[in-house]
């Protein structure tokens, strides 16, 4: 097993049969102490929140795998936090994809101006590169084929896709009286006809959800969803 990535919430280890192995961290986004799903930098450390995020994962990737959405997943050991991946191909350096259901966070320090803190979005998708020194900017379709990224069937793949996995989400969710404010994705190319599939995690930590007036944390969500 070789380490070929260290990232902020994973590390990345190749196996010798050509998977990867993720290994899942106490590490959550945010800044200044405050967790926030979208935030580039490491923000806290949360104790179990590796195992709870690789739990809730391995529950929504199965899912999908059942419904025939292409993902990267192959299989999960919770004990030791770690998962079992197919080789994905990244678009570039790697793209978030952010699936929005309400009016918060980024989005609204962009667009307050124009609309109220929670106000009801109708799933909007966007997409922003994977670049911390540029504070992971936001792109559209038509830059990202001009920069060679993605073409402009890829990205109508992408965004169905995010909008398709985001609902499933969403429905697990309203089952245990939770509702999704904003999930964000990864997706990659995988197998020999290089398919768009879902890649990296479904966790607490790539979304913000509330019951009523309360956010729900991440710790927290895991044991709603799955306790």
């Amino acid at each position: 097993m070789k380490l070929t990535y260290q990232g902020k919430t994973k590390d990345v280890y190749a196996l010798e049969d050509g998977n990867y192995l993720l290994k899942f961290k106490d590490d959550v986004t945010g800044t200044d102490g405050v967790f926030d799903p979208g935030a580039n930098t490491v923000g806290l450390t949360i104790e179990g929140v590796g195992k709870a995020g690789l739990r809730l994962t391995k529950f929504f990737y199965e899912k999908l795998n059942s419904m025939g959405i292409p993902t990267h997943y192959v299989d999960a050991d919770i004990e030791n936090s770690t998962m079992t991946v197919l080789p994905a191909t990244l678009f570039g350096q790697g793209v978030e994809v952010i699936c929005r259901y309400r009016a918060v966070g980024s989005f609204l320090k962009r667009y307050g101006r124009y609309i109220s803190e929670g106000h009801p979005l109708d799933a909007y998708v966007e997409v922003t590169l994977k670049d911390d020194n540029r504070n992971d900017p936001l792109i559209t379709d038509e830059a990202l084929e001009m920069l060679g990224i993605m073409t402009k069937e890829e990205y109508k793949t992408l965004s169905d896709l995010t909008k398709k996995i985001g609902c499933v989400v969403k429905d697990e969710l309203s089952k245990k009286g939770l509702e999704l404010y904003d999930i964000k994705f990864e997706f990659g190319r995988i197998g020999e006809d290089q398919h768009i599939a879902l890649i990296d995690e479904i966790s607490g930590g790539n979304m913000r959800a509330y019951k009523g007036e309360e956010y729900i944390e991440p710790l927290k969500l895991e044991q709603i969803m799955l306790g």
